[in-house]
């Protein structure tokens, strides 16, 4: 009985010991596009003993924190820039590593009631830079089109800027929100509105169906679509790194790009990289 009781004692101070182990924290930032997601990833992980610290702001401040270690991932929505790669490599003596985690559709958003259902490229591009101001003109009401766009740290708003917008700036009277939800609040509450972001934003507004060009058919934006190139606004999602990574930050990672992790991906509206 001695021996039981000693044995139960150990047992209950090795638990407690353990249950009282302080967490490993790994640190995610950047893209607002990609919170949804991440946050997903890291609310159904299953390693043990790990805690998410997850946050927004941008894929240009993702990358900052990452240049200045203050994140153990960087998550963006656009490639890394070269000058970007040749800071990484000035400071921590390595180019950084790359991991696409996901592909997204780049929706152009407008409000439920707008009846207009489809644009060219060139539309949305003369409509964003500000040469097209009213929905007649592209088949719509006579009113004045109201521009959302995401802030220019947003990685979301470079690939928009410079695949869409072919490198013109925005009209000034651009009115630029902090995060996709905020813009797809904005856009559901503004029936003359339009604006962009990722396809797992899609609530409370419609995503318009886009054409390469006139005579081209419009393509709206969903997995088989984005899959297979033919709709024309699409990306990869990346993680970035600024050394080799080791320990559970590799295991997270190796979690997130296997079937298991894959599967959130759609799961939360984007779609993934493994079949």
């Amino acid at each position: 009985m001695r021996i039981l009781r000693t044995l139960s004692l150990l047992l209950a101070v090795f638990t407690a010991a353990a249950l009282a182990a302080p967490k490993e924290r790994i640190t995610i930032k950047g893209s607002d596009t990609m919170v949804i997601l991440v946050q997903k990833w890291s609310e159904l992980y299953p390693g043990k003993n790990i805690e998410f610290q997850v946050t927004g702001g941008g894929s240009g401040t993702g990358i900052a924190a990452l240049l200045n270690g203050t994140t153990d991932i960087c998550s963006s929505s656009r490639p890394i820039k070269p000058k970007e790669v040749a800071m990484l490599r000035e400071k921590f003596n390595y180019r950084g590593m790359e991991v696409r985690i996901a592909r997204d559709g780049l929706s152009v958003y407008v409000n439920e009631k707008n009846p207009v259902r489809s644009l060219t490229l060139e539309q949305v591009r003369l409509i964003f830079t500000g040469k097209i101001r009213n929905w007649k003109e592209v088949g719509g009401p006579n009113a004045p089109i109201i521009l959302y766009s995401r802030e220019n740290s947003s990685g979301t708003y470079e690939f928009f800027k410079e695949h869409v917008l072919k490198k013109q700036d925005f009209a000034p009277q651009s009115q630029h929100m902090a995060g996709t939800a905020a813009l797809i609040n904005a856009v559901s509450k503004d029936r003359n509105s339009i604006g962009f972001g990722g396809a797992a934003y899609l609530a409370g507004v419609k995503a318009l169906s886009i054409a390469v060009d006139a005579s081209s058919a419009a393509v709206a934006p969903s997995k088989e679509t984005i899959l297979d190139g033919s709709y024309p606004i699409s990306r990869f999602l990346y993680f970035y790194l600024n050394k080799r990574p080791t320990g559970s930050i590799k295991k997270f990672i190796d979690w997130v790009i296997s079937p298991q992790g894959q599967a959130i991906v759609s799961d939360v509206g984007y779609y993934p990289i493994t079949k």
